[in-house]
């Protein structure tokens, strides 16, 4: 565990603001990008290929949240504000807790790898890695060419 790591929540400016932020700041990075696929548009309602997460480092603060704090956080929040990842803990803070690999499953958003990724991560509440791993694993028998 490398300690905490702050998730910024922005509407649709996520790329630009992190672009702006590693500018202002010595030793600072964008560290990945990932994007939303075609699975779960009528969830998401983002187009295919648009930002989804941006990691970044802002003088050698990472800016991500883990997967270890979910019970705790989410004990007295709202259950009904839990998906994909998200929760919101007992003062209405919205938290994303997400484990390390997930930016790894959508770096390739038009690859069906983060296809699978995405359906996966959109049925769940709190992150099942096992499941996304699962899924992800290898191409469905239909779809291989």
């Amino acid at each position: 565990m490398d300690g905490i790591a702050p998730c910024l929540w922005f509407d649709h400016q996520a790329e630009e603001a992190a672009t702006f932020y590693v500018s202002i700041f010595k030793n600072s990075k964008i560290t990945a990008v990932s994007r939303y696929t075609r699975a779960g548009i009528e969830t998401h309602h983002r187009p295919a290929g648009s930002v989804m997460t941006v990691e970044f480092e802002l003088d050698g603060q990472r800016f991500t949240a883990l997967n270890y704090y979910w019970d705790k956080l989410s004990q007295g929040g709202d259950p009904n504000a839990q998906m994909c990842g998200w929760l919101k803990d007992r003062y209405g803070v919205s938290w994303q807790v997400t484990p390390r690999m997930m930016s790894d499953l959508f770096k390739e958003h038009t690859s069906g790898k983060a296809e699978r990724a995405m359906e996966a991560m959109l049925r769940m509440k709190k992150i099942n890695i096992a499941e996304l791993e699962r899924a992800t694993a290898e191409e469905p028998a239909g779809r291989r060419s």
